[in-house]
């Protein structure tokens, strides 16, 4: 975690250093740069170290431990990145979804302090820096590149027509494991393809969690979630998708010849998922939101398991 402390501390010097120096040039750029900041969820990076745990533990599995600096540092920013820019679009297709609940009516859309513009623009610059990043692996990841930026850019229409958008969000949070590997050894096994589905099963469980903090408001403005299809099942489908997550990652641990303290970690990971149960057992929206950020620690814990596994 301090490494991710460290980088958010070197963006606020950027920042600052940016504003001190061009804010006389550049009022009404540097006027929106905390709103930008809101936009790309900079400030609020759990959606990105959900989206990083599972990729980089990808990558230290592909290569059988630490992938290398370039590689790692691609990843890590490249992540970064792409997820800051899945944010912008989603706030520019959901502005007047956003205004009509409690939790986002304060984003920089809604609120008025950005245009949709900004936010398209903000998508594209940010979406030109992960295409920079990405050329500097391989053909065969930037093949794989490409179908993320489609699944990023369908993810924010599937809760106006399907009662599934958190299966569209797992691929998109699951595709940067498939291009770990091919980054690493130029093609995807068959055994990634369970970290790629135990990854999917677990992100359905916390986006689950999640739009169960919404889950009323949803209901009056026509959007569509699993958590209005599990209903009163809620709890248990959670459960299930959390279970379904642990058995797949230790079938991917047997075939990845995985040792004892990544089956360690997999203990810890499930006592992390029970206590999440714990949390959401009255389905009180601010216990549910607080079972969503505890998955930053299984990610944490899973990857730990990992790198101490090929030392």
């Amino acid at each position: 975690m301090s490494f991710f402390l460290l980088i958010m501390s070197f963006i606020n010097i950027i920042w600052s250093t940016f504003t001190n120096r061009f804010k006389g040039k550049f009022p009404e750029l540097c006027a929106k740069l905390p709103a930008i900041i809101e936009l790309t969820r900079i400030n609020r990076p759990i959606g990105i170290y959900l989206l990083l745990w599972p990729t980089i533990t990808a990558l230290w599995i592909a290569a059988e431990g630490f992938p290398g600096v370039s590689l790692f540092l691609i990843f890590c920013f490249g992540t970064a990145t792409m997820r800051s820019a899945g944010c912008c679009f989603n706030d520019f297709t959901d502005h007047r979804i956003d205004g009509k609940v409690l939790r986002t009516k304060q984003r920089p859309i809604p609120s008025g302090s950005l245009k949709r513009l900004d936010a398209f623009i903000c998508f594209g610059i940010l979406s030109v820096i992960g295409l920079l990043l990405v050329l500097l692996t391989n053909y065969e990841t930037i093949l794989l590149s490409i179908g993320a930026i489609a699944v990023i850019c369908i993810y924010p229409f599937m809760k106006r027509y399907t009662n599934l958008p958190q299966l569209v969000l797992g691929v998109a949070f699951s595709w940067g494991i498939l291009m770990a590997f091919t980054a690493v050894s130029y093609e995807v096994p068959q055994a990634a393809y369970l970290l790629f589905v135990a990854n999917v099963l677990w992100t359905i469980a916390y986006d689950t969690q999640y739009a169960m903090v919404d889950r009323e408001f949803d209901i009056k403005i026509g959007v569509k979630s699993t958590a209005i299809l599990f209903g009163d099942a809620d709890k248990l489908m959670v459960g299930l998708m959390q279970t379904m997550f642990i058995i797949a990652l230790w079938l991917a641990a047997n075939k990845f010849a995985l040792g004892p303290v990544f089956y360690l970690s997999l203990v810890g990971a499930s006592l992390l998922l029970i206590f999440q149960q714990y949390l959401i057992r009255h389905r009180i929206p601010e216990c549910c939101f607080k079972a969503f950020l505890n998955n930053n620690w299984v990610g944490a814990v899973l990857f730990l398991g990992v790198v101490l596994n090929y030392l």
